[in-house]
């Protein structure tokens, strides 16, 4: 039996709640992320995190009845395109969206032995800080803090970008750097050493700097400096920087 379809307007006070956390780059006030696309549904529902909404384009919704089985509980409205445009965030909408809840981690789920906890520090460009995310499960991190001046991990630019992967890996976001009793390394432009020279095997955590000014000079004098050699180019992008240094973890550790 197909579930009951509602069709809401453009007024709608559930469309003003999903500007609203769209615009912010944050929760609704129920705390659910908006997940926008056919991709981010499904790695939601593949992620097991519960699907409590999900809104479309008539058209668009034939895709959800794969998957509404799944999700009896989840309520599903109808909007017309137009309406749909006024709050989607890409240049081609695909006509669906869901609002997700996320897991609640704490610190303890992120120092999983041995830790990799990556740490982005004024990482302001919410696709790459997604990007980093993604690179993060990739290689095997074991979790990810958004520090002071970081793009939102909720905004949904930041959802899309980590293709899924913030539905899985644990994060959190804080003020400043958190205590931890291994190792810290930050990048570096100079001065510091090589990332392979760096022994990787045991728990630490990687610092990421910002696009423009790298790590703040207050969280590079509490970490280890690292760099990435590089040919001719001063510097890497932030996220292009994060999966070299990703791949050097993963590289040692698997190493026998």
């Amino acid at each position: 039996m197909a579930a009951i379809v509602t069709p809401l307007g453009a007024r709608n006070p559930l469309c003003t709640t999903i500007r609203k956390a769209i615009q912010k780059g944050l929760r609704t006030d129920d705390g659910l992320v908006v997940a926008e696309g056919f991709h981010l549904l499904e790695e939601a529902h593949r992620s097991r995190c519960p699907i409590e909404t999900v809104i479309g384009t008539e058209a668009a919704l034939q895709n959800w009845r794969a998957l509404e089985h799944s999700h009896p509980e989840t309520r599903i409205f109808s909007v017309d395109p137009v309406t749909f445009a006024t709050f989607s965030t890409t240049d081609t909408p695909q006509g669906i969206l869901a609002l997700v809840r996320l897991p609640e981690w704490t610190l303890a789920d992120l120092l999983r032995f041995p830790a990799l906890v990556v740490l982005l520090d004024g990482l302001q460009d919410p696709g790459n800080a997604g990007a980093v995310v993604r690179s993060a499960e990739a290689f095997g991190a074991t979790g990810v803090v958004f520090l002071k001046g970081s793009a939102s991990p909720y905004h949904p630019k930041t959802l899309r970008a980590a293709a899924g992967s913030l539905f899985r890996v644990p994060f959190l976001t804080a003020p400043d750097l958190p205590d931890f009793d291994f190792p810290v390394y930050a990048t570096a432009k100079a001065d510091a050493a090589p990332i392979d020279a760096i022994n990787w095997r045991e728990s630490c955590g990687v610092v990421i700097g910002s696009e423009g000014r790298g790590v703040r000079p207050e969280i590079l004098a509490a970490c280890q400096p690292v760099t990435i050699p590089t040919e001719t180019v001063e510097s890497l992008n932030a996220a292009v920087a994060a999966g070299i240094l990703l791949y050097e973890v993963r590289r040692q550790r698997n190493r026998p």
